[in-house]
């Protein structure tokens, strides 16, 4: 019998136009002789708003961004068969990228609801997001990374003299400055000076009340995927080259301006270095489904680890698909693994004791 998949997409965030695009590549890719598959949107202002089965891909992002509900609808309707039974969905495969979506606020909506769904759990999704709490994290796990600063949005307004100069003693120029808790290059900014980072910080500050501030190095930007739950797999190495002076939002996913290398030209002591790194930061966040990895490796051949993606993107440019499908894993056979992985991880904690005897 065909699954039936609950595609959850859009979100109020800042990232609902690539959700959309991803939703849309999934669609592409999805083996509809397998699943029914469900869309349920998120407008940008947080509506909820479900619709008929998908039965074949779709053209464009258009065509996902559903009309209004009757006014009737509430959150057990996206869950409830016609019955009333909580087996609406076999798996949710959530699509979400950024705040209110990759962060675990719908990841610990799905686990109260008991309902199996595709990748990271709350602490994953909540500790990926974070950029800071991310990063104290693999300090703990002893993983190499660049220095950085952070603070809070009250601390920059009553102290940025201190916060500039802290930044001045303990990071070098350039600077990058990053919202903590956004993705996608969303917010992000490089300084050359002061004045520049104090546009920088303002700027980052309409996205996220805490930020973060790392040096600039000089290295290639390469990554890798992770695949799977207790046992994760590791894809072959992806450098980007981008064609601006960063990998912006623009490169991304706007103007196909940068260069992806697949399988990435690298020592095989580099690739090992960071297939090490990649599952060491896949389970010191206690991450499952699929992670990327995002390294720079400088000239010297040191390897040092940036973040990681939680929820990475699936539209056509985006690196994680590409690199499973260098490494022999097409993109169905991706969107199926992912599916059986959630299912998997579902059972697993239905094995789990919540009385006393």
């Amino acid at each position: 019998m065909k699954k039936t998949i609950g595609l959850l997409y859009g979100g109020k965030s800042a990232e609902h136009e690539v959700s959309l695009s991803t939703a849309l590549a999934v669609l592409k890719a999805i083996n509809f002789e397998k699943y029914e598959v469900y869309p349920i949107y998120i407008t940008l202002d947080g509506e909820w708003r479900k619709g008929s089965q998908i039965e074949k891909p779709l053209d464009s992002t258009e065509q996902l961004q559903l009309e209004g509900n009757s006014g009737s609808d509430n959150i057990a309707s996206f869950i409830m068969n016609d019955e009333g039974n909580q087996n609406k969905y076999d798996v949710v495969f959530p699509l979400l990228h950024g705040t209110n979506g990759e962060d675990g606020t719908v990841q610990g909506l799905l686990e109260v609801l008991n309902l199996p769904y595709v990748g990271n759990g709350v602490l994953a999704s909540a500790a990926g997001m974070d950029k800071v709490v991310m990063k104290q994290l693999f300090e703990i796990a002893g993983l190499n990374q660049v220095p950085y600063v952070y603070f809070l949005r009250n601390e920059w307004e009553k102290e940025q003299e201190e916060i500039i100069q802290k930044c001045l003693d303990e990071i070098a120029w350039p600077m990058f400055v990053k919202p903590a808790n956004l993705g996608s290059s969303v917010g992000i900014s490089k300084a050359t000076n002061k004045d520049e980072l104090i546009e920088a910080i303002k700027f980052a500050l309409k996205y996220d009340r805490k930020i973060i501030v790392e040096k600039g190095v000089t290295a290639r930007e390469i990554e890798m995927a992770v695949l799977g739950n207790n046992n994760p797999k590791v894809s072959v190495a992806g450098e980007i080259k981008p064609n601006t002076e960063f990998y912006d939002y623009e490169s991304k996913y706007k103007d196909n301006s940068t260069t992806l290398i697949i399988p990435a030209l690298i020592s095989e002591t580099v690739e090992n270095t960071m297939r090490d790194m990649a599952i060491r930061a896949f389970k010191i966040l206690d991450c499952s489904g699929l992670v990327r990895s995002d390294f720079f490796v400088t000239e010297d051949d040191e390897v040092l680890i940036n973040e990681v993606n939680t929820m990475p993107g699936f539209t056509p440019v985006s690196m994680y698909p590409m690199l499973w499908q260098k490494t022999g894993l097409s993109y169905p056979e991706l969107i199926d693994s992912l599916i059986e992985l959630a299912l998997e991880r579902y059972e697993e904690k239905q094995l789990l004791q919540y009385n006393k005897d």
